[in-house]
């Protein structure tokens, strides 16, 4: 399945396109956007960068919207299976928003910031999304898109003191938190979250204003800028869903093993039990259980495995596939999410995914494969 895809034909530059070029960046469509891949020095050297130190990246390209008014976060739980009525001031959650079927049209970040409800989507989907919001809650709250908006993710174990150097009470934020903040004048909303499995911030900075705070980020000794490559082995890595592969409008938040992301509140028995679209099947798939899960998987020889690649049982029976794999630059081996048969998806079980014909084996393992090191406070 491809990401979806909004009708832009041309490709779009976000606000730190002439950085990126600036600073060498190799530069490829994503999302209806030239992005960059990677920079001189190499996806390898600016994963581990980021594992080690701070890497800073263009995140654009991402949807930025808000919905206001008294019904806002009803409405917005009509469309997801997540408690946005119980998120309290200044706290964020990873949302799912479905289809009538319970399949995932997107997956999202939100805050609740007192006044309305802040909202990050993927690129790739913002259109779409937008129109499906306006569908569906439009005559209940006020939807307003911020095109005029750039976003920077500083993600590593010491983004917090490059970051401090220019916001000191960024600090005093923790994991999925959020608040507005002034730098040199300028309005910025910061959250303390972002895609890697490491500590980190997602930067909301007026366009006009974005490459001179990525420049001022990239000025302290820590960080150097990270492009696409390095940012899809970061998330394997932390066992996170990319949209269009591992998660998509035929895979419930079930079958891609969310369960996590569904608040009791909204499940059978909870206070607001069902209500959003596609409930009856996520719910009943959360009580009786989903055909395929979503798995994490290591490769027992040094092989690469790639999406879209066949994964079988001992016997040579199809099984599942792969949906996103590569080799950990972290690890050193083969890793991989799929998607497979749910009696296939117990800790231990040994599949074998089928590589230019030869069978190689893999096995399932807890997520995520690299610990996660986020600031809990």
């Amino acid at each position: 399945m491809e990401p979806c895809l909004s009708d832009m034909t041309e490709l779009l530059k976000t606000p730190l396109n002439d950085l990126h070029l600036s600073l060498g960046a190799r530069m490829v469509p994503f999302a209806g956007y030239s992005m960059p891949v990677q920079y001189p020095e190499g996806l390898m050297a600016e994963h581990l960068h980021t594992r080690t130190q701070a890497g800073l990246f263009d995140v654009s390209h991402m949807g930025q919207l808000t919905l206001s008014g008294p019904e806002a976060a009803a409405a917005f739980e009509s469309l997801m299976p997540v408690d946005v009525m119980g998120l309290g001031v200044g706290k964020q959650r990873y949302g799912l928003l479905l289809n009538a079927e319970g399949g995932v049209l997107d997956d999202l970040m939100f805050v609740n910031r007192g006044d309305d409800i802040f909202v990050i989507v993927n690129g790739a989907c913002k259109a779409a999304d937008l129109a499906h919001l306006q569908q569906h809650i439009g005559q209940r709250c006020t939807i307003t898109p911020l095109p005029e908006r750039g976003l920077l993710a500083l993600q590593g174990p010491q983004a917090v003191t490059a970051l401090a150097r220019l916001l000191p009470e960024v600090t005093q934020l923790v994991f999925m938190t959020g608040a507005s903040f002034t730098w040199q004048g300028v309005p910025l909303f910061i959250t303390r979250s972002g895609y890697t499995g490491e500590d980190g911030f997602e930067i909301s900075v007026p366009a006009a204003q974005a490459t001179a705070l990525a420049q001022a980020l990239l000025a302290q000794p820590e960080v150097k800028p990270i492009g696409l490559g390095a940012r899809n082995s970061l998330r394997l890595e932390a066992g996170m869903c990319l949209y269009g592969q591992d998660l998509d409008p035929q895979t419930t938040p079930v079958e891609a093993s969310l369960n996590w992301a569904i608040q009791k509140v909204r499940r059978t028995g909870g206070a607001r039990a069902g209500g959003f679209l596609g409930a009856s099947r996520v719910l009943a798939q959360l009580e009786q259980g989903a055909p395929r899960l979503r798995v994490g998987l290591v490769g027992l020889e040094r092989v690469p495995v790639r999406e879209h690649t066949e994964l079988q049982n001992k016997q040579g029976q199809r099984i599942g596939e792969i949906t996103s794999g590569l080799l950990s630059p972290s690890l050193n081996q083969p890793i991989a999410l799929g998607s497979v048969q749910a009696e296939y998806a117990a800790i231990g079980t040994q599949v074998q995914a089928l590589v230019r014909g030869k069978a190689v084996p893999m096995e399932v393992r807890p997520l995520p494969f690299v610990p996660n090191r986020y600031h809990r406070g």
